[in-house]
């Protein structure tokens, strides 16, 4: 009959018309009718011929909570009080009100395939000793199994769990297969122990997944599984290799102080909101490809290389400790897996995939390496072997605010440079700070120039070793900026000389503004040579002769007159000539040889130390910016 299960049924209330099926229990040994419609001496008399032990066929059978309690009665064993079974068969079984199992023993195999739990079901301290088929149940009430031992094989594919579901310190000896279920409320597998495969694939996690302090002795597979809400794995110790690989966590993924035993390859996946490694542990090589908006990694410690494949991430790195090469990536395009794009829909609303980290402090940067990071944000003090850190691709730091800024009387202008994230909070809160400098940066009140100057001179190093002169320029430039406004490490004197290369020549590195000194020194030369440095006019040579009486040798004194102060008009077309042949011949410290007034050979001296130096300090700039 289409419909009818594939064993003899009971048929208690069918009709042709509307239910030709009637009731799907399964016949009683001797009788004709299910358990639950089996006359009430036949019932009795059933359920004394039971005994501890023994074997039971209830497929398709509704019980209620009084006749499941009476059958769990009648196989309860004297010695321990508690039920016992042998082999169990509930399939398509429906249990109205609380299923009470607990601390019953499965001695052979139990089926609950497609079976309805319209209550409660009460597994706590079960022990299965045969394989548990649940596959395709539907616990509508909570799901008790607490401390339950599965010391067999167990199925719970596609179930749907409608309610909270609880496998607290469960022990699931061999395999448990979770693989499609539906978990629509809370669920625990907290101090849960996996020995073998634990296969959690295409699961729906609709509410709180909680995984804290689970042993995953064997693999541990989530593939494509969809975490609705916060995802617990705190604690967890995965001692094989764990499987992730298309997951989706639209809320945090939670693997603070987890355990990763063996090589792993974490991802790549989605979350869309935290992904929190902070105090993990990772003995093993990995790989992690994460696409999500924050990634903490503070404490994480690392036993052997790693590399981070990341998208949208604001990473904070604090206190990282690892002793191989570890590398952090900037992932342009979305991950690729079998060949298809992985789907990125949950942070579709940042505006860019750039990764940032926001903290390296506490680090060891022996062994780091970045590439394509954004660096504007990130924390730098407390970082140690800082000079060798290796920046790959496009790695980028904050700049200076932008435009000019008046304050009181006169402008305000930075020239463009890299700038970290803390010089940006320390000259924000500043009495005197200008518009622009970022204070949006947390636990930096007590670093000030004296903590940034040995930073901007460890990454101008790091620059320099990977042949970056411009970019070391920039972090010379910091360098300096620290010791200049330093008052506690740069005695005053220094910070006097400071002040005036940093006036001159923006400490060597800035071109343009040597250049304009050098323009300024030539005109003010060229002003006082007109003014005071040349001659009224120009020294006429005398020359005068004694002829001894009967003729013979001449003899010439030739004598030239001092040169005289200018009067009168002193700037002319022929004099400012004059001027800016001798300030021109300054500039390459030569002599102009021209005849001057004692005040214009003093202040030609003055211009040939000068202005070279001036010229000097120009293409020294330029130099560093197009040196590589």
């Amino acid at each position: 009959m289409p419909g009818a299960p594939s064993w003899p049924h009971c048929a208690h209330g069918a009709d042709p018309a509307t239910d030709p099926v009637g009731c799907p229990g399964v016949h009683v040994p001797g009788h004709t009718a299910c358990l639950a419609h089996l006359a009430d001496a036949d019932r009795d008399a059933y359920l004394a011929d039971l005994s501890p032990g023994a074997n039971v066929d209830h497929r398709g059978t509704t019980f209620t909570e009084s006749l499941l309690n009476a059958l769990l009665d009648a196989v309860r064993d004297p010695a321990t009080g508690h039920p016992r079974l042998g082999e169990a068969y509930f399939d398509s079984a429906t249990f109205l009100g609380k299923a009470w199992f607990g601390s019953t023993t499965f001695e052979r195999g139990a089926c609950f395939p497609s079976a309805t739990f319209a209550g409660t079901a009460w597994f706590e301290s079960t022990t299965f000793h045969g394989g548990a088929w649940f596959s395709s149940a539907t616990f509508a009430g909570t799901a008790w199994f607490d401390s339950t031992a599965f010391h067999s094989n167990v199925w719970f594919r596609s179930t749907a769990f409608q309610d909270a579901a609880w496998f607290r310190a469960a022990a699931f000896r061999c395999l448990a297969e979770f693989e499609s279920s539906t978990f629509e409320a809370s669920i625990s597998f907290n101090e849960a122990n996996f020995q073998q495969v634990a296969g959690f694939g295409s699961v729906v996690f609709q509410g709180t997944s909680s995984f804290q302090s689970t042993i995953f002795q064997g693999h541990a597979w989530f593939k494509s599984a969809t975490f609705r809400q916060l995802a617990w794995f705190e604690s967890a110790t995965f001692q094989s290799v764990p499987g992730f690989e298309e997951a989706a966590f639209e809320d945090t993924a939670w693997f603070e102080q987890a355990v990763f035993e063996q090589p792993v390859s974490l991802g790549p996946f989605v979350c869309a909101e935290w992904v929190k490694l902070s105090g993990a542990v990772f003995n093993g090589p990995a790989t992690l490809s994460f696409a999500t908006r924050h990634l903490e990694c503070q404490r994480t410690l690392w036993s052997s290389t790693a590399e981070l494949r990341l998208r949208y991430a604001m990473v904070d790195f604090a206190h990282a400790v690892f002793e191989y090469p570890l590398t952090i990536i900037g992932e342009a395009v979305p991950f690729v897996l079998h060949g298809e794009q992985l789907a990125e829909q949950a942070l579709a609303d940042v505006p860019d995939a750039t990764v940032r980290i926001t903290s390296l402090r506490g680090v060891d940067a022996a062994h780091l390496v970045l590439a394509d990071i954004d660096l504007s944000r990130c924390l730098f003090t407390g970082t140690v072997h800082l000079d060798q850190l290796r920046l790959e691709g496009a790695c980028s730091f904050s700049t200076v605010p932008p435009g000019t800024t008046w304050r009181r009387w006169h402008p305000i202008r930075f020239t463009q440079r890299r700038v970290l994230a803390e010089e940006h909070h320390w000259r924000a809160n500043q009495p005197s700070a200008v518009q622009g400098w970022n204070a949006a940066v947390f636990n930096t009140d007590h670093v000030g120039p004296t903590q940034l100057a040995p930073v901007y001179r460890a990454l101008r190093k790091s620059f320099e070793d990977g042949k970056n002169e411009p970019g070391a320029a920039d972090f010379y430039y910091g360098e300096m900026e620290m010791r200049r406004h330093d008052h506690t490490g740069t005695t005053r004197a220094e910070r006097g000389l400071l002040h005036g290369y940093w006036a001159l020549s923006g400490y060597g590195l800035r071109a343009s503004r040597a250049l304009g000194w050098l323009a300024v020194a030539m005109l003010v030369t060229i002003m006082l040579l007109m003014g005071f440095g040349l001659p009224q006019d120009s020294p006429k040579q005398q020359a005068t002769g004694t002829v001894p009486p009967g003729g013979g040798r001449v003899t010439f004194e030739i004598e030239k007159d001092d040169p005289r102060n200018p009067t009168g008009d002193r700037f002319t077309g022929k004099r400012f000539e004059k001027a800016v042949n001798v300030t021109l011949n300054s500039v390459v410290f030569r002599s102009s040889g021209q005849d001057l007034t004692t005040a214009g050979t003093y202040i030609e001296m003055t211009s040939r130390l000068l202005e070279p130096a001036l010229l000097a300090l120009a293409v020294l700039a330029v130099r560093g910016r197009i040196k590589r």
